[in-house]
């Protein structure tokens, strides 16, 4: 059930503060980390106008779509561990992306709205599609290294690198780029630099907050076609199908089962499963992606969160079993190619772990929706919806266009509907 209004007003002035903190520990990162006099005047003028919005949240205990009212079977009791996990599309590496960072690979803007959502949880995962590199270059889906320090001093712990562009440019720049990925501090999911590697790791990451022991694992359906090369390489990345590089028909039953059970054997409290699976621009829920889930499912995995799809599609929450599946969160940053793919979100699962019997479930979720902007000589961007609207009625500075303003009208009716349709 839904916490009573006393208590939804008590839970956004916490995490308008929460958000308040976020913006200015962003704020010191970022500046240490550019050192540039344009970034740090950007930066002032975000938090200022950030911290007027957040005021304006309180001041509006019912104001819609700054993130959903969450979803949750019941409050947890005040000695419960209570931490969140947050989550992203598809992060597409994209010229205009590479571009927005200007001559200085500065990207800190790009994100710079959304950086409150991704600080605010315990947690945070990106799926990165594309390549980190000293030699940037979004016609192949290569962003500057300097992207993964921004991410970093934006709150994401991890990105996901199992997906379609995982060796883009060969296993050499999938190396480079968990290079990249560790240097900045984050942990690299769903690879593993050898066979060897893979085998230590037994196939997933574990993480620690607050006492409770999270599993993250990662799978991709394929990775453009491409095979891996090298025997040595074949364990690289976690990959659902045998026939990853052709027709996508054979489950890879035995890798999958073989990764779950040894997660099984580490006893986390918490096992969240990240995969990219399906096609692109459908929302139709395959046979194959079904087994996927079930086996999953069996496995221990307790939330399902998928990419590639680049659109928004349906959460399944079992309260009475404690499980989420997420087929899709669309693009966190759109390539702009696809219908619809402007718009998404980014997702909030809360995590319960009970004081007295020490077992931890999926206790509910929200989302925040998010759009990706791209107007006419202005680098792209991507911001919160009901804020980046809200500053359109205010007249604020770096305020959206009357056109992306009406599409964000359209996306926030077609996101609820997604969510709750109906898998097919």
């Amino acid at each position: 059930m839904l916490p009573d209004p006393e208590e939804r007003k008590r839970k956004r002035q916490a995490e308008a503060e929460k958000r308040k903190a976020a913006q200015k520990k962003l704020m010191i990162g970022l500046i240490a980390g550019a050192g540039a006099l344009v970034l740090t005047a950007i930066l002032i003028l975000a938090i200022v106008i950030g911290v007027k919005l957040s005021r304006r949240e309180e001041s509006q205990p019912d104001a819609p779509n700054v993130a959903t009212q969450p979803v949750q079977t019941q409050p947890p009791k005040a000695e419960d561990t209570v931490i969140h996990f947050a989550a992203t599309g598809d992060l597409n590496v994209t010229q205009a992306l590479v571009e927005a960072g200007g001559p200085n690979n500065d990207l800190a803007k790009v994100i710079l709205d959304v950086a409150p959502v991704l600080s605010a949880a315990d947690l945070t995962t990106v799926n990165l599609e594309g390549d980190l590199s000293d030699y940037p270059n979004g016609e192949f889906q290569t962003a500057p290294k300097s992207l993964a320090t921004v991410l970093r001093s934006a709150g994401v712990d991890m990105l996901q690198l199992a997906n379609s562009y995982a060796i883009n440019q060969g296993v050499s720049g999938l190396f480079g780029t968990m290079d990249a990925v560790q240097s900045a501090g984050m942990e690299p999911v769903g690879v593993f630099r050898s066979t060897a590697e893979y085998k230590e790791k037994q196939g997933f990451s574990m993480f620690e907050i607050q006492g409770v022991r999270i599993a993250v694992v990662a799978f991709t359906k394929g990775m453009n076609g491409d095979a891996i090369p090298g025997e040595d390489n074949e364990n690289c990345v976690n990959v659902l199908y045998s026939d990853y590089n052709s027709v996508y028909q054979n489950i890879n039953k035995d890798k999958i089962s073989h990764i779950m059970n040894n997660i099984q054997d580490q006893k986390p409290d918490i096992t969240i499963a990240l995969v990219h699976w399906g096609s692109e621009q459908d929302n139709s829920i395959s046979n194959s992606q079904k087994t996927i889930r079930d086996l999953l499912l069996a496995g221990g995995a307790d939330a399902i969160i998928g990419t590639h799809s680049h659109q928004v599609q349906q959460i399944q929450y079992d309260p009475e079993a404690g499980t989420l599946v997420a087929y899709s969160l669309g693009d966190f940053i759109s390539n702009g190619v696809y219908a619809e793919s402007a718009y998404s979100i980014i997702l909030d699962v809360e995590i319960t772990k009970d004081s007295r019997s020490g077992e931890a479930r999926i206790s509910g979720y929200s989302y925040t929706p998010i759009f990706t902007v791209t107007e006419e000589n202005k680098p792209v961007r991507v911001v919160r919806i009901a804020e980046a609207m809200r500053a359109y009625e205010e007249k604020y500075m770096e305020a959206v266009e009357k056109s992306t303003y009406e599409a964000m009208e359209k996306a926030l009716k077609r996101i609820p509907e997604r969510i709750t349709a109906e898998v097919k």
